[in-house]
């Protein structure tokens, strides 16, 4: 993947509202592993990329917006 995964998964974190930590449990990721997505000393792979920015689409997560309307 390019330069850009860090941006990509900084933009997917705040696009749910979550900090790090909460982002790192909601998704059990280790939260070093997202550290070093976001500083850019490892590159998540497209398709984890990929997946995250799909379920929080499909389940809305973020911005107080839920599937269920709550």
């Amino acid at each position: 993947m390019d330069d850009n995964t860090k941006n990509k998964i900084k933009e997917l974190r705040e696009l749910t509202g979550m900090n790090r930590k909460d982002f790192c449990d909601y998704f059990m990721i280790p939260y070093r592993t997202v550290t070093e997505w976001e500083r850019d000393n490892r590159h998540a792979p497209e398709y984890v990329l990929r997946l995250l920015e799909y379920y929080i689409r499909m389940e809305r997560i973020g911005k107080g917006e839920h599937k269920d309307g709550k």
